[in-house]
């Protein structure tokens, strides 16, 4: 039997702010500039949704680790400077979360400070304050369930009662992972069908997502 739903647990890079796309774009100039030349969809496929430290052992294991520290000091730089420039949320959500009633959360592959940032940005950070957990915290990043397994414990909640909201394969695969339903965002970077797969609905417009919760709660 299904659990009613007790928690959602957000994503933040590409669900609750806009960011992936300026996320994208830095790492594809990274690596024009330090030797791994990727195209867009490469860098969705290999680093969206994933951890500074998953990104940083993919970098040092092609270009070694001196250039490997080089490529996240910029990344870090030249994404604060694309945040500061203009960030918003992603379109619809501030909609969505008025009209969600059930307990949220943050659990995200970004560290502390950068959600501090990007939340900060777009006055979204003191929605969820208290309840924003990172990568940073577990011993493995997604598209292993620890961090929603974390998240779920520090909210007090049985991970079968809680869903899921991502953008990344990475993101669906950590939920699936930790018996958690997940419901793919898909009007960001991510193609719909890599977010398919059991236990997940593939949305594309944020404003749908109180509705699709009540679906399932």
């Amino acid at each position: 039997m299904i659990k009613p739903i007790e928690l959602v647990i957000f994503d933040c890079d590409g669900v609750l702010v806009d960011s992936e796309r300026i996320a994208a774009r830095v790492q594809v100039a990274l690596g024009a500039e330090l030797g791994w030349p990727l195209t867009k969809s490469e860098v969705i496929e290999r680093f969206i949704g994933r951890s500074h430290a998953s990104i940083r052992e993919q970098v040092a294991g092609r270009l070694g680790e001196e250039v490997a520290a080089t490529w996240q000091e910029r990344f870090e730089q030249l994404h604060r400077e694309g945040v500061d420039a203009g960030l918003a949320p992603v379109e619809g959500l501030p909609e969505a979360l008025d009209a969600i009633t059930l307990p949220t959360c943050v659990a995200s592959s970004g560290s502390h400070d950068k959600m501090r940032h990007t939340l900060g940005r777009t006055g979204l950070y003191d929605r969820f304050a208290g309840r924003i957990y990172s990568a940073t915290e577990v011993a493995r990043g997604k598209p292993a369930p620890d961090l929603f397994l974390y998240a779920a414990q520090q909210m007090g909640i049985d991970p079968a009662a809680c869903v899921v909201v991502e953008d990344s394969l990475p993101g669906v695969q950590a939920a699936r992972a930790a018996g958690m339903r997940a419901f793919g965002y898909a009007g960001g970077l991510t193609p719909a069908e890599r977010l398919e797969g059991p236990d997940t609905v593939v949305f594309h417009d944020m404003r749908t997502l109180p509705a699709l919760l009540s679906d399932q709660a």
